[in-house]
């Protein structure tokens, strides 16, 4: 992005989101049948993307067409039919802004796999262009960016899907559908554990820029910083960018257990408690952390765990039943009345019954598979139906699953357990807490505007 472009991002981005607004895309505007063909942006070339590019490849036969890729980086851009197979035979448009490629007519919707950092405020403004989204997982860096985004998708019609994929799992589906019919009996407690080896980070060196990266839209909301390795390649774990820790595996499981227990207010009290051991490196999300949330005064207890160096299992994790990946023991536990349930992937779920433990119902997928495609399946569903209700994770989810996230987060920032008034959104008695879980300032041109 040139400086003349910089100087006139906010005039120009204010004009597009006007015409936006009053002109949606024609597939939003008149459908003359189910299967209409639906035009499909990438947004962010990076691993999650090959996911997305998976997925909605599968589709093709149901009228669905990837026919546009976009990336401030320019390498990622000349590599992305090498890097995702799918690509090597589509004509696609290519674009280096995300602003050209919402301005593109003929796209649709865009698959968002953007870092956290760009989640927000890349999704508000796709919507604000009449484009329908699929935002990877973690929606949100802050609380105020979840509000915005739930009101962006109402205010401009749009269906916005969020990447916890275990909503659209069959497997999983059937598992909480089994809870929620009481097979454990009454749950009282839940727990997710994230238990995932990684090793020592490193330190942040400035570096050079390598040629063809907009170092500058890579940042976009945040701080302006020298260019390092450290933070182009460590960035998930670097809390000024990412939510680290409390966000990147755990809001997957969070969510199940939001899910699972029926949670659809927010959580009463939080605290979070650990450090960063082990390793002597630069990132700022602590390496272990124990998190814990209240909801009202006898709602159930819910705890999440995350360790990142040598470990146990726990309740079957990693030895009996593994993970998409080796030696990460993941996964959420219900604890009920007669028995409980693990759910140790994102395809499977085992009951244990009476005080003998005994396995009862359960259903698993051979080689633990991620199942992304009945996630984007249900997605474009509800892209041609224009029903947000139709999603499986709609922004609303989005938003309340990243609030546990976020305020253990702040809880482990400020150092104690924090009181939280989940009708107005604030942390009762600490302004210096509501202003962490906020972060009002953003670094301009890239404001994240207040929608609602």
């Amino acid at each position: 992005m040139n400086r003349s472009t910089r100087r006139d991002f906010l005039k120009n981005t204010a004009a597009t989101a006007g015409a936006a607004a009053a002109a949606a895309p024609a597939l939003a505007r008149s459908r003359s049948s189910a299967n209409d063909r639906v035009r499909i942006g990438l947004l962010g070339l990076g691993g999650r993307m090959r996911a997305h590019v998976e997925a909605l490849d599968q589709m093709a036969e149901d009228n669905v067409e990837i026919a546009a890729i976009c990336d401030c980086d320019q390498q990622k851009l000349d590599t992305a039919r090498q890097r995702y197979p799918a690509l090597r035979d589509k004509k696609l448009a290519v674009y280096r802004d995300m602003r050209e490629l919402f301005d593109d007519p003929s796209i649709d919707a865009v698959s968002n796999a953007l870092g956290d950092r760009w989640h927000a405020l890349s999704t508000i403004r796709a919507c604000q262009a009449g484009k329908d989204v699929y935002v990877e997982k973690p929606a949100t860096h802050n609380l105020f960016e979840g509000r915005q985004m739930v009101a962006a998708a109402r205010k401009y019609g749009r269906i916005v899907q969020h990447g916890t994929q275990n909503r659209s799992s069959p497997n999983i589906v059937e598992g909480i559908r089994r809870l929620k019919d009481g097979i454990v009996g009454d749950v009282y407690m839940a727990r997710a554990v994230d238990f995932k080896l990684r090793g020592n980070l490193g330190k942040v060196r400035e570096d050079t820029v390598p040629d063809g990266l907009d170092w500058d839209q890579w940042l976009g909301p945040k701080p302006k910083r020298p260019y390092s390795q450290f933070w182009h390649k460590r960035w998930y774990w670097i809390l000024e960018l990412s939510s680290g820790c409390f966000a990147n595996q755990a809001v997957h499981q969070l969510d199940i257990i939001r899910w699972g227990l029926g949670l659809d207010s927010h959580p009463t009290r939080v605290s979070a408690a650990g450090g960063q051991f082990v390793h002597e490196d630069d990132r700022t999300s602590p390496t272990h952390v124990t998190m814990s949330f209240q909801f009202g005064d006898g709602g159930p207890v819910v705890t999440c765990e995350h360790r990142s160096w040598y470990t146990n299992a726990e309740a079957g994790f990693r030895e009996k039943y593994p993970f998409v990946q080796p030696n990460y023991p993941v996964g959420t536990i219900f604890f009920g009345t007669k028995g409980y349930m693990i759910l140790p992937d994102y395809s499977s779920f085992y009951t244990f019954l009476g005080p003998d433990c005994e396995p009862g119902p359960s259903l698993f997928a051979e080689g633990h598979p991620m199942e992304n495609l009945p996630h984007f399946q249900n997605w474009i569903s509800a892209v041609r139906s224009r029903n947000h209700q139709d999603l499986n994770a709609d922004v609303q989810e989005a938003h309340r699953s990243m609030t546990l996230s976020l305020l253990a987060r702040t809880a482990w920032q400020v150092g104690h357990e924090i009181t939280f008034d989940p009708q107005h959104e604030r942390i009762l008695g600490d302004e210096k807490a509501n202003a962490l879980l906020n972060e009002p300032s953003y670094r301009q041109p890239y404001v994240v505007a207040d929608i609602a």
